[in-house]
């Protein structure tokens, strides 16, 4: 199934070679406000900028064999003794496997390779925290004779809900480790990914659509044609949820009484650090998968986008790809 949907989504980190188009910009976002009578609260001039206009959060959850969990205690004065996961903020320059590893390294002692990203939560625009896994293949767990400013020891925990946490907001990360253990063992989970090494100006939800078509029973995918062929690609913006950026621009592409759907995962993150100081900008580029429940018949369509239907085969493998559980990188939206 890789393969075929590899092939499938060929397009998905190049674009043609343009890494930022997009359909509805924040400028365009600003002139629809206005148009409402409601002043923007945000410049379209606005850039992802890490530490100053945006934060990228990693968080690495590991459960072993034993099922227990790989949690740290802290040592920052605001929080001292209380048991987190290895966590923290990236820094300027760093990738997401980057940053994941580091923070393990310097909060547990143990040397790991990211292996896939399980899930991304999003607060906001600005906001985001990327949820990984992988092996250790090195280092020692850092015990208390070793404790330092980055944390007082690593434990591996049974019952972490024995533990005085910092905040119960990895519970549901912990959960997400332990589905994965169980379901990765017994080979129900069928992908591993990695955020691509793509780079982007500014921050994009990239859409893929699909739509069943009653004739055919085929499903069929929606292209823009604003530019070049390219998926619907709207401009995150960063003091708004993602999904209410999503009804925003569905409602420029279907008009206020949006059909039924359903976003159901992220095929891709992409994310590079920009090399030039001068116009360093950490803008990341989300793709989700939007499934529609109405057939293409009964959904009509404004401006200049298209639907496109897929091959047998292709059809065949979004069938399956939206079937299976797993098969996508897990978007969280926290309110």
């Amino acid at each position: 199934m890789e393969v075929h949907l590899s092939n499938l989504m060929g397009k998905l980190s190049i674009d043609n070679g343009v890494s930022d188009l997009c359909d509805f910009s924040l400028a365009e976002q600003n002139a629809l406000s206005e148009a409402h009578g409601i002043t923007p609260s945000t410049s379209p001039d606005y850039l992802p900028i890490l530490g100053k206009t945006v934060n990228y959060i990693v968080a690495f959850v590991l459960v072993n064999d034993a099922n227990e969990v790989l949690m740290m205690q802290e040592s920052r004065e605001s929080c001292r003794g209380k048991w987190y996961l290895p966590a923290g903020r990236m820094e300027p320059g760093e990738k997401v496997v980057e940053a994941a590893a580091r923070e393990v390294l310097e909060e547990t002692g143990l040397i790991v390779e990211i292996t896939t990203l399980l899930l991304v939560e999003t607060a906001g625009g600005s906001w985001f925290r990327f949820v990984v896994t992988g092996e250790i293949v090195g280092g020692e767990l850092k015990t208390p004779e070793h404790a330092d400013s980055e944390s007082l020891q690593a434990s591996w925990v049974s019952d972490v809900a024995k533990l005085n946490l910092r905040s119960k907001d990895i519970i549901a990360l912990i959960n997400y480790g332990h589905l994965y253990k169980n379901t990765i063992s017994v080979a129900l989970w069928p992908r591993t990914m990695l955020p691509k090494a793509q780079a982007h100006t500014k921050s994009h939800l990239r859409l893929v659509m699909a739509i069943k078509k009653r004739a055919t029973n085929r499903f069929h995918i929606l292209y823009s044609e604003k530019q070049t062929s390219h998926y619907p690609t709207v401009e995150i913006h960063p003091e708004r949820s993602i999904y209410s950026t999503l009804i925003k621009f569905m409602k420029e592409i279907f008009g206020a009484d949006l059909p039924q759907h359903k976003p159901l995962g992220l095929f891709s993150v992409e994310h590079s650090p920009s090399e030039t100081a001068s116009t360093a900008t950490d803008g990341i580029c989300l793709t989700l998968l939007v499934l529609f429940r109405p057939p293409l018949e009964e959904v009509a369509l404004i401006g200049k986008y298209v639907w496109e239907e897929l091959p047998s085969e292709a059809s065949h493998e979004m069938e399956k790809l939206i079937t299976a559980k797993h098969a996508l990188i897990g978007l969280s939206v926290l309110r």
